[in-house]
């Protein structure tokens, strides 16, 4: 009874935090004061910061994940990187996306002007049907979008047995994005999601791992691509040229593919510097309150725990719940958030014209819930989060 008391008297347990290293104010305000508050020297000081973290050579930091995401696809549209095994894409040419997901990674691929077709779920998580992408497959399927749910990755060695098989089938290997928001930190195979050599995304929005207020990275498997996305951040500008015929320093050349303003700026870089030496301690601080779920959630009648790939970040936990509105309703009556986090896109008006059957996602949505798990949940947190669901099920 004390501790029901003590609980209803605090806020709520949220699903989600903002981290914020308390040695950024300093740097913050010596920024501000440095004359340089849009790109400058402390995103290139990042960036190299994540290419040693990220393990992987070709980095660049965006104004959003979202950014990065239809940079993505705009980059492959681009008939100069087509090979012997990438035809390149056409307007007739379809993209496979989640349709479980943040509506972030929909909006960047019809931002392109691009068809979709949707990608189920897997019945044992809230990640897609691998099985589903090789039912889609056809010579119009040039993408496929993935998503890392709540930080848990997508297997990535059968993902590239299916793009094998589609060049088997077709001649030609699908390019894969990979929406890495949830997986900041996350490994597949011990190695970090964003070095399997595909295009990757992430999200350094204000509730992220890691977060810069707000912010994005977009990873590159070679030069070209990370030459031609540097480009497009800025406008279609090179920086690092601008001197028009060498006779005006602030006068930009020919630009010869128009770009977005999507680059990332000083500050936000400044708190990704700050912030990312924390990062690991963080994490560690997740799947320790992970590991306590796996072991006492498993017998509990009523919840379902999912299988993960690799090590997860666990910017989620997500389980599966009999009577999921009841309980959602009683665990807020305890003062604990829970949530599906991400409703499913394809009941969007905006996206009707592309309905199909998804068996699967139909079944899952019904009973997917995510509980709180992140770093700011001390062991007092969990015991009593753990109290409430034996209380509600048993």
């Amino acid at each position: 009874m004390i501790l029901k008391v003590l609980y209803n008297i605090i806020s709520m347990l949220s699903l989600f935090k903002v981290f914020m290293s308390s040695d950024v104010e300093q740097p913050v305000l010596n920024t501000l004061r440095s004359g340089f508050v849009t790109q400058g020297p402390r995103v290139e000081e990042f960036e190299n910061a994540l290419k040693s973290y990220l393990e992987t050579e070709h980095v660049l930091t965006l104004n959003s994940g979202t950014s990065g995401l239809t940079l993505a696809l705009r980059i492959l549209k681009d008939k100069k990187f087509v090979t012997e095994f990438w035809p390149g894409f056409n307007d007739d040419d379809v993209v496979l996306t989640p349709a479980l997901t943040c509506f972030a990674t929909t909006s960047a691929i019809l931002a392109n002007g691009a068809k979709i077709r949707w990608l189920d779920t897997d019945l044992e998580s809230p990640n897609i049907d691998l099985n589903d992408i090789r039912r889609k497959l056809s010579p119009k399927t040039k993408v496929i979008y993935i998503v890392h749910w709540g930080g848990c990755s997508v297997d990535l060695d059968e993902l590239e047995k299916i793009k094998n098989e589609c060049y088997e089938r077709f001649g030609f290997r699908p390019m894969v994005v990979e929406d890495c928001a949830h997986a900041f930190g996350s490994t597949f195979n011990g190695k970090k999601i964003g070095s399997h050599g595909n295009i990757c995304v992430f999200s350094l929005q204000a509730i992220k791992s890691l977060s810069t207020c707000d912010g994005g990275i977009i990873t590159l498997p070679n030069k070209q691509m990370y030459d031609e996305c540097k480009l497009l951040r800025w406008y279609g500008i090179d920086r690092d040229k601008r001197n028009y015929k060498g006779k005006d320093f602030r006068l930009e050349n020919d630009i010869t593919s128009s770009g977005y303003k999507f680059h990332m700026n000083d500050l936000n870089a400044t708190i990704g510097i700050h912030n990312l030496p924390h990062i690991d301690r963080l994490l560690e601080k997740n799947r320790e309150n992970a590991r306590f779920y796996d072991e006492n959630l498993s017998n509990i009648p009523g919840i379902k725990c999912l299988p993960v790939n690799g090590e997860p970040s666990y910017w989620l936990y997500t389980i599966r719940v009999e009577r999921k509105e009841e309980f959602i309703n009683f665990m807020k009556d305890n003062n604990i958030m829970t949530s599906q986090v991400h409703n499913r896109n394809d009941i969007n008006s905006c996206v009707q014209d592309y309905n199909e059957e998804l068996v699967n996602l139909d079944i899952i949505e019904k009973d997917l819930i995510c509980i709180p798990v992140g770093w700011w949940l001390e062991r007092s947190d969990m015991e009593y989060i753990l109290s409430k669901i034996r209380e509600f099920y048993c």
